[in-house]
Parts: C-alpha cells; sequence; structure tokens
C-alpha cells in the first residue's frame, strides 16, 4: 500500500514514549485526559504511537488547525464601522488564512498538525449551502492560503499528491463543500448541473447533497419530514459520478441518505457522522442506511461530536462507534472524520483587543441563529471533559485507542487513511 512507506521525520517536536509533547502544555492537557480514559499499557502506548506515525493519516472530513485573530486590524474595522456580516467574513478569512500569512501562525498550523500526525484533511472549503458565490467564498481563501502557505501545507488535486505529501513527511488540504453548487434559474437540469464541473476543476473532489435543511436535492438531517431524494437529486448524484466528484450525505436525512446510496454507482461516503446501531441521533445513521452507503464500496466517517456520539461523548464512546462500524460492515468501509479543529493558543489574546460596541455586543459574531444550524434540541450530556478527550490533536492516541480494542495494523491502517485514499481513487477522474 502507498502508506506502508514510511515518511521522513518531521522538522519539530515528536510525541515522547508517554505520548505527550515536550513543551506543549495545551497539547499535553487534552492527551493527559485522553490517557487518564484509555489507560492504556506501555506496550499498547508504544505500538499505537509508532503505528500512527508509520500510517498515511487522511481524515475524511474536517478542519485544518485554525488561525488566530489578528486583533488590532479587525479592532481598526470595526471602529471604521464596518458592517456586521463584513466582520464575520474578516473573522472567517484570518482563521483560514493567516497560517499562510504569519510566521507565528504557521508555526502553530505546524505545531498542531505535526502533534497530530495528520497528511492530508479533506477540507470544507465552502459555506453552507448551493448558492455559487457563497460556496466559492471559503473555495477562494482556502485556495489562496494553500497557494501562498503551499511549502507549509499544499493543495492535493489528486491522491497522488497525498501519497506523495506523506513519502516527504508533508501536509496537504483536499476540497470537499457543504453543498452542490446551483444556479438555481430552473431553465433546465443540465443548467443546474453545469457548475458541478467548474467546482471540480478548482480542486473541489466531494459534495454535502444537502446541509441539515431541505433543498431541490432531498432533505436534510434536520427535517423533521424526510421525503427522500427527489428526482432533480438523482441527476445530480448521476453527474457527480459521471465526473467523479464523491457523493456526501453526512448532513441529509436517512432516507434520502439511503436513496442517494442506491442511486450511486461510485463509492460514496457519509464523511462525518456516528452509528445508530450504537446511539441512535439525526446526525448519525441508522444501520440500514450505513449498509447501503457500504455496498457502493464507499465509507463512513465516525466525527468526533460527543453528542452525536451517547455514553459519555468521550474517546470511548468514539472508539465504540468505530468499533461497531468494523464489526458490522468491515473494516473496509471505516474512517475518521473528526469534524473538529484545533485553533491556534495566541486566539485569545488576540481577541481581548477586540473591544465592545456602544451597545456593548463585540462585533465577532452573526446577529443572530444561522439559517442552516436550525435543526432538533436534544439535551444530551456529555461527561466533563468529553471533547478534551477527543482533541484534534489526540489523533495518536485515536491509534492508541484502536490497538488497545484489539484491531490489527492493517485494519487499523485502514481506518485512518487508506480507505479514504480508496474512496477517492475511486472517484478519480481527470
Amino acid at each position: 500500500a502507498d502508506s506502508a512507506t514510511p515518511a521522513a521525520p518531521p522538522a519539530g517536536r515528536a510525541a515522547t514514549p508517554s505520548g505527550l509533547v515536550p513543551g506543549e502544555d495545551r497539547i499535553n492537557r487534552d492527551r493527559q485526559a485522553a490517557l487518564t480514559v484509555l489507560k492504556p499499557s506501555a506496550r499498547d502506548l508504544e505500538h499505537g504511537l509508532r503505528l500512527h506515525a508509520e500510517s498515511l493519516v487522511f481524515e475524511s472530513y474536517g478542519f485544518a488547525p485554525r488561525a488566530a485573530l489578528d486583533g488590532a486590524a479587525f479592532q481598526a474595522a470595526a471602529a471604521r464601522g464596518t458592517p456586521d456580516a463584513e466582520l464575520v467574513d474578516l473573522r472567517e478569512e484570518m482563521a483560514m488564512t493567516r497560517w499562510a500569512t504569519d510566521e507565528n501562525e504557521r508555526e502553530e498550523f505546524l505545531t498542531a498538525m505535526r502533534a497530530a500526525g495528520v497528511t492530508c484533511v479533506f477540507q470544507n472549503t465552502g459555506e453552507e449551502g448551493s448558492d455559487p458565490l457563497r460556496l466559492m467564498k471559503r473555495l477562494a481563501r482556502f485556495t489562496y492560503a494553500t497557494d501562498v502557505g503551499r511549502t507549509t501545507c499544499a493543495r492535493a488535486v489528486s491522491p497522488d499528491d497525498i501519497t506523495a505529501a506523506k513519502r516527504t513527511g508533508g501536509h496537504c488540504l483536499y476540497f470537499t463543500t457543504n453543498g452542490v453548487p446551483l444556479r438555481q434559474q430552473w431553465e433546465s437540469t443540465g443548467d443546474e448541473l453545469r457548475l458541478i464541473r467548474i467546482f471540480r476543476q478548482l480542486g473541489v473532489r466531494m459534495m454535502h447533497l444537502t446541509y441539515n435543511r431541505r433543498n431541490p436535492i432531498g432533505d436534510g438531517a434536520g427535517e423533521p419530514n424526510d421525503g427522500g431524494l427527489s428526482d432533480f437529486g438523482h441527476a445530480v448524484v448521476a453527474e457527480m459520478n459521471r465526473l467523479g466528484v464523491i457523493v456526501d450525505v453526512s448532513h441529509s436525512g436517512w432516507r434520502t441518505s439511503l436513496e442517494a446510496a442506491k442511486a450511486s454507482r461510485r463509492p460514496m461516503v457519509a464523511s462525518h457522522t456516528s452509528c445508530g446501531g450504537v446511539y441512535r441521533h439525526f446526525r448519525g445513521k441508522p444501520d440500514e442506511v450505513i449498509r447501503a452507503i457500504c455496498d457502493t464500496g464507499g465509507l463512513v466517517g465516525i466525527c468526533c461530536i460527543p453528542r452525536f456520539l451517547g455514553r459519555d461523548g468521550d474517546i470511548r464512546a468514539f472508539l465504540d462507534h468505530i468499533d461497531h462500524a468494523v464489526r458490522t460492515f468491515g473494516a473496509e468501509h471505516v474512517a475518521i472524520g473528526p469534524d473538529i479543529s484545533y485553533t491556534s493558543r495566541n486566539d485569545p489574546a488576540e481577541r481581548a483587543k477586540v473591544t465592545s460596541r456602544r451597545d456593548g455586543r463585540l462585533p465577532l459574531s452573526a446577529a443572530g441563529p444561522r439559517w442552516e444550524h436550525l435543526w432538533p434540541v436534544d439535551d444530551f450530556k456529555p461527561k466533563p471533559q468529553a471533547e478534551q478527550t477527543l482533541a484534534w490533536t489526540n489523533w495518536p492516541l485515536f491509534t492508541v485507542g484502536l490497538v488497545q480494542r484489539g484491531h490489527s495494523d492493517e485494519t487499523i491502517r485502514k481506518i485512518l487513511g487508506e480507505n479514504m485514499l480508496r474512496v477517492a481513487r475511486a472517484n478519480g477522474r481527470t
């Protein structure tokens, strides 16, 4: 396998045999929280850390480390009377791009990537929805960042780029969007579908069919009534298959997900979800749906969101979902899609430079709840420190946990990245 070739060890701090990273107190607090829960033997810890370092880690969905705000620049923009919407955009742009332009943020980015041991992130580069300009905004930012900062983290356009990054000890991003770009002029089916090809030419390799809410393709996971994949949705899946764009139903309703799986002729995914057979949550997938996804040759990526996992919502619950997926659907159909990120340690100090407006409100967030986040409220209360045990930089301890659970090295390598690489290759088209 491509990932069997050991990478050149990256410069920078590496984990000690204890699993801790010298000089990184914040990362180590998260590590210690997970180690306290896992209680691995010295043998399992050593084996897991080594296996993680040797393996290709290609997460099936997530976010590269986020940079800190430039507090002074942001405050200056706020003082000029910049509208709230533009300030929210500016905050987001800084988080997504400053690792490529600021030396301190670049070091933070590399520290987190090296601690996590991640070669490639299937990076969300599209704001939730189907409006092409809205989707293009984040895509432009990550294209810019990976162009400017390509020696730190490059843009991968093919699976070969990912394996090449592993061989050299580098890092890269593979692009996905939280929506299918639609003109929504409704003149003809072909006219509506033509932007999929353009976005693929811009580097997008995977797309969500829906994001929580209903759209012309199908119903999202947050809808109380799931009508399934529409006639137009069938045309979208067919076009994505033709062009080699991976179909992702993570945020789709259960019936919509099932019907998309039955329609797809290429391996498809739920890139960041959980198993309803372990804990039933509307953002997870029942076994029937996961089986249909796996029958395409695809996979499910288990996420690190405590409230989707049940039990205590910690690293043990996360491993329970992986165990269930491997046991029920096979090791070839499981990945890890954390859906969480690391945020620069410099961010709190930078945010402290931003003062309140006259109305007492900090100009750092939108005035009201976002439309796409309208979804059912649940009353799940995770165990204290659950999120800490699932911190993004704890990636190596996910591998240690899999070793503890008795999974073979071959199975673990598949889960860490080989399965996602296989699906990417199966959807490949130049």
